[in-house]
């Protein structure tokens, strides 16, 4: 299958650490890499409309198989030409295989090595998801980057399950992969492995070849420390190709993107920067802010003074404890705004140091910062709805 609608260049390699910058060219547009992508779960990025989002400077967003599935249905945004004019968003999109979905919102489900048989967290009803089911449902979605159907075993199971897991997603990838046929969608195979850097290292040799434009890794942030999800990065980076992107799932704090770079990942996606904003928290220079707390009442300061996004510059922080605390969805509206622009502007920051070579001295100022520290729980990471 011809997929010449996509490419991937890598346009420089810091001398100090050997993170890079790069462009991925898909159907609906150039990605600079390393990019951040906020969550439209269900077909939309949470309180925002897609030209805010577009305006605070993401370049692609990612939505959700198996929501899509389960409400309206694959067939109703296939009616409405595909996800990008269902949404109004004309930049590329990413959908996940709905894999993670079903292993950890279903009350019960049960896996065999044809696929996973599940309830909906909807309405309890009974639902049966097979690869070929999941690529169906992604190319009836449209986007330009789909996923591999996985198994994502739970952080902690023990070798001998995950090492079953392993062979059960490479199985299911070999599906995926004689399955798809359109050339206008790119095809993600994912790397599992659980916390076993060699089952990792052997999940990277066996998953890589089915990888035509495009890696990822999943099963990390699940519930694990940062401490083991960078040892399982650090195992995995002498083995990623060059000439394709390599996509971290679900991790979004600040601190993860920038270590996450300097290990080799070009891409991240995760809800935490609205699930916190909805929530009244705030990323700043600063660290985290908690703008519902009374310490905030009568603060004239914007959330973050160096951030020049349409929320800073036009609210203080006793405006927006006031929209949060009496529940206005402007509140939410305007933190994640900001949260989101707040890690677009850390990834540019990130790219411009990758490509004037100082990405160490970067990363040894950005360490020291309280932005840094921000103890985002690993569990906050997790990126179920």
């Amino acid at each position: 299958m011809s997929q010449s609608n996509f490419s991937f260049k890598e346009i420089h390699v810091c001398k100090q650490t050997g993170a890079r910058v790069g462009e991925f060219t898909t159907p609906h547009g150039v990605i600079k890499t390393p990019v951040f992508m906020p969550v439209g779960t269900q077909a939309t990025v949470k309180t925002l409309a897609p030209y805010e989002v577009e305006e605070l400077g993401a370049q692609i967003i990612l939505s959700n198989t198996y929501h899509l599935y389960m409400r309206p249905g694959e067939e109703i945004v296939r009616h409405n030409g595909g996800l990008h004019d269902f949404m109004n968003w004309h930049k590329p999109i990413l959908t996940d295989s709905g894999g993670f979905q079903v292993f950890s919102l279903s009350r019960l489900n049960k896996i065999t090595d044809d696929g996973v048989e599940f309830n909906s967290h909807l309405d309890g009803s009974r639902h049966y998801f097979t690869p070929e089911k999941s690529i169906d449902i992604q190319n009836a979605l449209g986007a330009d980057i789909i996923m591999a159907f996985d198994e994502c075993s739970a952080a902690g199971c023990d070798k001998e399950y995950s090492a079953h897991a392993l062979d059960r997603t490479l199985k299911w990838l070999d599906r995926c992969k004689a399955h798809h046929k359109n050339d206008k969608q790119m095809l993600f195979p994912i790397i599992q492995g659980n916390m076993y850097e060699d089952l990792r290292v052997k999940a990277a040799r066996e998953t890589i070849p089915y990888a035509d434009c495009g890696i990822a890794v999943g099963g990390l942030s699940v519930g694990e420390s940062k401490s083991v999800m960078y040892k399982m990065l650090d195992a995995l980076r002498p083995e990623y190709p060059r000439n394709m992107p390599r996509y971290l799932m679900g991790v979004g704090s600040p601190d993860c993107l920038a270590e996450g770079v300097l290990r080799g990942i070009d891409m991240f996606d995760c809800v935490l920067p609205t699930r916190t904003a909805r929530n009244g928290l705030a990323f700043t220079s600063e660290g985290k802010l908690t703008v519902r707390n009374a310490v905030y009442k009568e603060d004239l300061r914007p959330l973050d003074p160096d951030c020049d996004c349409y929320a800073c510059k036009n609210f203080s922080r006793s405006y927006l404890r006031h929209l949060v605390n009496t529940g206005e969805t402007l509140g939410a509206r305007l933190i994640s705004y900001h949260n989101l622009y707040y890690l677009t502007q850390l990834m540019e920051k990130i790219r411009a140091a990758i490509l004037s070579d100082s990405y160490g001295d970067f990363m040894a100022e950005f360490r020291a910062r309280k932005e840094y520290t921000d103890n985002v729980k690993p569990t906050d990471l997790c990126d179920a709805i």
